[in-house]
């Protein structure tokens, strides 16, 4: 177990696309939920040393400076190793010289910053404010306290977005120079504003073209495509996402966090007032090997790099070639084996997600 993700469920206001665990900051509520995961990770923590934690939300740096401080004492349970990557999410807006001060004693490596777009049109939608100049600031703030470990987010396939305002969103984001871009399409998810409001994706071609563009353009700008919606320069890879995309196990502490430990997946309840009380968990289910496999399998064929069978047979005692039609998969141009690696040939990497059901299905039949 060497991967930890706390989750900070409080934002300033909801933005229109959202759907993780999420309630509007109120000081009152934030001390109560902060004592409740304290006692989570007392009750659960069993001290294994911790390559990698992550602290997500929400917006964990909209807590106020005595808030924060809170939580870094109670971070501090954590049995972290000496080169432990520690990322903490923020937006731009909530990084000032105080908030710097705070993660940098608190031993913070690494931010992601949520910037999804720099077009007006688009952070209208989103329900989001951000400025380049401002932006651009803030970095060099960052920077100039160590932290060169930097992710920024980009969302694309927006509503009436063209090809052009993607082209010049990605253009300012790599003028920032990040270790570490993500990138994700529009999704529209249930109990968001975005569905509610009857919003619908744009035209398929569309969101290739411009899936194809990211690719190649940070390509070009030296950055490895390493998963399917995951970029980073030479050795910036993140080391938490990786950790799940390897079906590894991870502890998830706060509301509605996720976690695997001991062939267990369990989450966490998304009842605010239920989590303050103590009943963390809403369920947990015991993975057969058929389940532990299928997750080693459309985890790993996320990166581009693909499942090590080595690995693969180490964790299960089979050969992945026996468990799934991967012959029949390299026959059909799908997958290819190179290097004692499985993975998906990265001209269909778009439609990653219909070939891991083409593959599951296979198996059935």
């Amino acid at each position: 177990m060497n991967a930890v993700y706390v989750h900070i469920p409080f934002c300033k206001h909801i933005c229109s696309y959202c759907d993780f665990p999420k309630v509007l900051h109120i000081n009152s509520f934030v001390d109560e939920y902060l004592d409740a995961l304290q006692n989570e990770i007392l009750n659960t923590y069993d001290g294994e040393i911790i390559k990698t934690l992550y602290v997500g939300g929400g917006t964990p740096s909209c807590l106020t400076k005595k808030e924060r401080v809170k939580l870094f004492r109670i971070l501090e349970n954590f049995n972290k190793s000496p080169d432990c990557e520690y990322t903490f999410e923020c937006n731009p807006g909530d990084i000032d010289d105080s908030f710097l001060d705070d993660i940098v004693d608190g031993g913070v490596n690494r931010l992601s910053i949520g910037v999804q777009s720099f077009d007006k049109d688009n952070l209208k939608f989103l329900d989001r404010e951000i400025e380049y100049d401002d932006l651009e600031n803030k970095l060099t703030l960052i920077r100039n306290r160590g932290i060169d470990n930097i992710n920024l987010d980009l969302m694309y396939a927006l509503p009436n977005e063209k090809l052009n305002t993607l082209k010049k969103d990605v253009s300012l984001l790599l003028k920032l120079k990040p270790a570490h871009i993500s990138t994700y399409s529009l999704i529209i998810e249930k109990h968001t504003k975005v569905n509610n409001d009857k919003t619908e994706y744009i035209d398929e071609d569309l969101d290739r073209k411009m899936y194809d563009y990211i690719c190649n353009k940070l390509a070009k700008s030296g950055y490895v495509h390493y998963e399917v919606s995951n970029f980073a320069l030479p050795g910036c890879e993140s080391k938490h996402n990786l950790n799940y995309w390897n079906n590894d196990e991870y502890y998830g502490f706060g509301l509605g966090a996720a976690g695997f430990k001991a062939g267990v997946r369990y989450s966490n309840t998304k009842n605010i007032d239920e989590y303050i009380k103590g009943n963390y968990r809403s369920e947990e289910l015991l993975l057969s090997l058929k389940d532990q496999t299928d997750n080693e399998l459309m985890l790993g064929l996320r990166k581009l790099a693909g499942v090590d069978v080595n690995v693969y047979y180490d964790k299960y005692g089979t050969n992945i070639q026996d468990d799934y039609p991967i012959k029949q998969m390299m026959e059909e141009g799908y997958l290819i084996y190179k290097s004692g690696y499985v993975f998906i040939n990265p001209k269909y990497i778009y439609t990653m997600n219909e070939i891991l059901i083409h593959l599951i299905w296979l198996k059935m039949i």
